[in-house]
């Protein structure tokens, strides 16, 4: 349990696969303008997501694209739509659910390509912008509504799916709420939330209600945190924009930092376990359209939809 403070161990990330020219589309569009400040992009990649055969999803925002990866890198586009998705995961049915930041909760039918909403609204009120979700192993879906919040609005919100269908909303006072998953029990919720430079740790109390909402992790520098991850030992993986890839013990103290020595990796995104023995961690390098890869010292936690 005695940390304070081991020597950090670094991890160095390489390139798995880069997206193949013929997807390159350097351009602005409505969530570039505001989100990237009116400069051109390429692509935004985020929301890795691993099916039952090894394939990898990542989405591209700012142009509606939902691309897969073969295990040997290759490329193909599963569909573009008219939506801004962001974080994914895959139901243990198959269904690819897609946290969509203009259309709410997505549901994609992977092989023919369909894509169609599934929630909406919340309570008939039209979502602030979702962008990322976990499902706990009972199936119940948690994700997180961001939108534009941040210090000066801290409105973003955190909500249930149930398996059942029924929604609830657990926490509507989060200043940009961003990457979210859950511990090996369910018990407690890890929420990043970026414009704070926190992790929020959120107790699931006996009859699914939070108390005690806290912060498990304080980061500084870079812009904040993204996509998050739990280990099979109760560890969080966290993505820090601009700085790497954090490895938190089950005590939220720091011992693994994964980084890219390449100048233009500096927008690690989101992140999913991968890989014969789950140590293969999987990173979104957004603005660069890389797939990176890094060895970690402990498996992922596994999730419900390869369950």
């Amino acid at each position: 349990m005695f940390n304070p403070f081991k020597q950090l161990e670094l991890i160095k990330a390489g390139v798995f696969t880069s997206m193949p020219a013929k997807f390159r589309k350097k351009g602005r569009t409505q969530w570039s303008d505001p989100n990237r400040q009116h400069t051109e992009v390429e692509c935004f990649l985020e929301g890795p997501a691993f099916d039952r055969h090894g394939n990898l999803y990542i989405v591209d925002i700012p142009f509606g694209r939902i691309f897969r990866i073969t295990p040997k890198g290759d490329w193909d586009l599963v569909v573009q739509y008219d939506g801004w998705p962001n974080g994914m995961k895959f139901h243990k049915d198959g269904r690819l659910f897609v946290a969509d930041y203009r259309r709410g909760i997505m549901l994609l039918d992977v092989k023919s390509g369909k894509i169609e909403p599934l929630l909406e609204t919340a309570y008939s009120e039209g979502f602030k912008g979702c962008n990322d979700l976990h499902f706990a192993a009972n199936g119940d879906l948690y994700f997180t509504d961001q939108g534009q919040t941040g210090i000066a609005d801290p409105t973003g919100r955190v909500y249930r799916m149930k398996a059942n269908g029924d929604l609830q909303r657990l926490a509507d006072n989060i200043p940009s709420p961003n990457g979210i998953t859950t511990n090996s029990t369910d018990k407690q919720v890890y929420v990043a939330v970026t414009r704070s430079q926190q992790i929020w740790r959120l107790p699931v109390m006996h009859d699914g209600q939070i108390s005690k909402t806290g912060v498990a992790v304080q980061l500084s520098g870079g812009v904040g945190p993204d996509g998050i991850e739990m280990d099979g030992e109760n560890g969080l993986c966290v993505c820090h924009l601009q700085v790497g890839v954090w490895r938190f013990d089950a005590n939220m103290l720091p011992t693994h930092l994964v980084c890219s020595d390449h100048p233009h990796h500096h927008h690690l995104s989101n992140i999913a376990f991968g890989g014969a023995d789950y140590k293969t961690l999987y990173i979104t390098e957004s603005l660069s359209g890389d797939v990176l890869v890094a060895k970690m010292p402990v498996a992922g936690k596994k999730i419900f939809g390869l369950q």
